[in-house]
């Protein structure tokens, strides 16, 4: 369960189609086509990138946590997954990644859970769950709020205690490290580059992300 599997990538950023750079607390949203890789860059170290991805072409059909855990028997991500949606669909195939274990568990911070696990003055601050929604809004039909399926939660290291429950421990990323994923199908790509002030893995400093795009 605890395994890293690191694997670097040969692909070089000035022969790529796509970039663009999310700030702590933004949001981003894209379709990759079939064969096309995504790399997300975490630019400082031990940032979060909460990430959703849909069926491009059937939206109702998102990444699935469950589906995806079950089909590689690690809850834990990695070079070598395959990031599966309800259907049991592959979305995208880690191809490279030089983090090594990323996080399906922990789900994204949102005003309510900020208040559970912090503070309850802690409601008002911006949240990797209202910056998913605005981006949905933005792309309008057919997306809802019922749309915001649990999250990957990449180069964030929320390790499992022998009990069964959930510790959100030290970053185990560098500055640079990164993911790349190519997409199987045509996938929309959600994104909230976490703006989260209260958990320690990030040191209480919410950075930049990277995001590039190549053909395949």
């Amino acid at each position: 369960m605890t395994v890293f599997n690191r694997v670097e990538s040969g692909r070089k950023p000035e022969e790529a189609i796509y970039a663009a750079t999310v700030e702590a607390g933004d949001g981003w949203i894209y379709d990759i086509e079939p064969g096309q890789v995504l790399r997300i860059v975490d630019v400082e170290g031990n940032q979060a990138a909460d990430t959703l991805f849909y069926d491009a072409d059937a939206p109702e059909d998102h990444y699935s946590a469950i589906r995806t855990i079950t089909g590689q028997n690690n809850v834990y991500l990695t070079a070598g997954s395959v990031l599966r949606a309800e259907s049991g669909n592959g979305l995208l195939e880690f191809v490279a990644d030089t983090c090594g274990r990323h996080d399906t568990l922990g789900g994204s911070c949102s005003a309510q859970s900020n208040t559970v696990r912090y503070a309850h003055d802690k409601l008002p601050m911006h949240n990797c769950r209202d910056t998913f929604m605005l981006q949905l809004a933005g792309r309008g039909e057919p997306y809802s709020k019922r749309d915001l399926a649990p999250n990957i939660n990449f180069f964030m290291n929320v390790p499992l205690t022998p009990d069964g429950g959930l510790t959100f421990a030290d970053g185990v990323s560098s500055p640079g490290a990164y993911v790349e994923l190519k997409a199987l199908r045509r996938t929309t790509v959600l994104i909230s580059n976490c703006p989260q002030l209260n958990n320690p893995c990030n040191a209480y400093n919410p950075t930049p992300i990277e995001v590039i795009v190549w053909e395949g």
